[in-house]
């Protein structure tokens, strides 16, 4: 019988990584392309600008993403996930299977969460 006690330590470190209201949607809209942040955006609404650039600065710490800036008028800065981001997409995916296997479910307990 496999048991979590080898396996704690590690899922809190990446909990702190990837937790969050909005950093799996944020690497989960990088997996296939770079992305403008009014792109990324628009794309999360309803996030406020001021959270948006906080979790990008703390994915970027954490060098799962990369940021881009290119040197004209006006500024554009592109993100995009760094090999170690990645490597996070097969967790994503099984993520992803989960949710599906059981939607009916988690979408209930989803919907009577106060936010």
């Amino acid at each position: 019988m496999h048991t979590m006690t080898n396996c704690k330590s590690p899922v809190v470190n990446a909990v702190k990584l990837i937790g969050g209201k909005w950093k799996i949607a944020i690497i989960y809209n990088l997996r296939e392309d770079s992305v403008r942040f009014g792109e990324l955006k628009r794309i999360l609404s309803p996030i406020t600008q001021q959270m948006l650039t906080k979790q990008l600065r703390e994915l970027e710490r954490d060098l799962l993403i990369d940021r881009r800036v290119f040197e004209v008028i006006p500024p554009k800065v592109e993100y995009s996930l760094t090999e170690f981001g990645q490597s996070f997409m097969p967790v994503l995916d099984s993520l992803c299977r989960w949710s599906s296997e059981h939607e009916e479910l988690v979408q209930t307990l989803s919907d009577n969460q106060v936010l």
